[in-house]
């Protein structure tokens, strides 16, 4: 009877052990191909410009919208021309980053760029500044986009003084 005990004690606490090792990382899809390279264990991204997190394992953008935090397949419609290839991503290995999103949004500021970033794939798109192919900024009434002139590429106006004030 006393080896019986023991050996149901011994496997009650080899058990015990064993499971307080177990460790399970469960990732249901490769990261998006505009992700950082080198994070396989990121579990969501802050993009600053856009002020939404992108959820890596259910890949569904968090975002505030009307003081609540919503899901959804897509950006927010005022950024859905946002180049995601060449906007800054901070790389979380956490659950649920947007609960500190107050801390984050003063951290990480709209156009905060950190250490250089290279993309897991890359579609050559611009840089994500407003201005550059690739982005077309918030769609509301306030843009400020400068005609082209017939030589000019980067869509300013050639009017402006240049260096030469």
């Amino acid at each position: 009877m006393k080896k019986l005990v023991k050996y149901i004690v011994g496997l009650l606490l080899f058990s015990l052990a064993a499971q307080g090792q177990v460790s399970v990382n469960i990732n249901t899809g490769p990261a998006p191909s505009w992700g950082p390279a080198g994070y396989s264990n990121a579990t969501y991204y802050y993009l600053p410009d856009v002020e939404t997190y992108y959820d890596v394992r259910r890949r569904e953008y968090v975002y505030l919208k009307q003081s609540k935090w919503v899901r959804s397949s897509s950006l927010p419609l005022a950024y859905r021309q946002y180049d995601l290839y060449n906007g800054y991503k901070v790389v979380f290995t956490h659950a649920d980053p947007y609960r500190s999103f107050a801390t984050h949004k003063v951290k990480y500021k709209k156009g905060y760029k950190g250490k250089p970033q290279k993309n897991i794939g890359n579609n050559g798109k611009g840089n994500g500044k407003v201005g550059h192919p690739g982005y077309k900024g918030p769609k509301n009434n306030h843009s400020h986009s400068a005609k082209k002139s017939p030589g000019n590429k980067k869509g300013h106006s050639g009017k402006g003084k240049g260096n030469n004030k």
